[in-house]
């Protein structure tokens, strides 16, 4: 069993920078491939980014590229989310989310570990 537990999130006027972090406990990441979605209400969650448990290979939304990186330290049990150039489209709850094995998947449905997500705001 893994435990996840997001931080970093905020409220950041367009254009600013804000860094999230998860972070892992009961087992250690660094044999799952973790990945960010986002959600807001009404909508479906969304795929963000993700990364492999080696960090060798990453993929993001189109949304996102060229703004956000996901980058993972597996010493710290931890997985970051950079978000530069931040946009009101950007606002949304923001989930972590942890998979068995060495690659992700882009549909929420295959991650079984999920952190309790933390609210990104982003004022125009």
């Amino acid at each position: 069993q893994v435990q996840l537990v997001e931080s970093g999130g905020g409220l950041v006027q367009a254009g600013g920078s804000l860094r999230l972090s998860c972070a892992a406990s009961g087992r250690t990441v660094s044999g799952y491939a973790m990945g960010w979605f986002r959600q807001t209400p009404g909508k479906e969650r969304e795929f963000v980014a993700a990364i492999t448990w080696s960090g060798g290979s990453r993929d993001y939304v189109d949304s996102v590229k060229g703004r956000f990186t996901v980058s993972r330290d597996n010493a710290k049990n931890t997985v970051y989310l950079q978000m530069n150039s931040l946009k009101p489209e950007d606002t949304a709850v923001y989930y972590c989310a942890a998979r068995g094995g060495s690659y992700y998947y882009r549909l929420p449905g295959e991650y079984p570990y999920w952190g309790q997500g933390t609210q990104v705001t982003v004022s125009s």
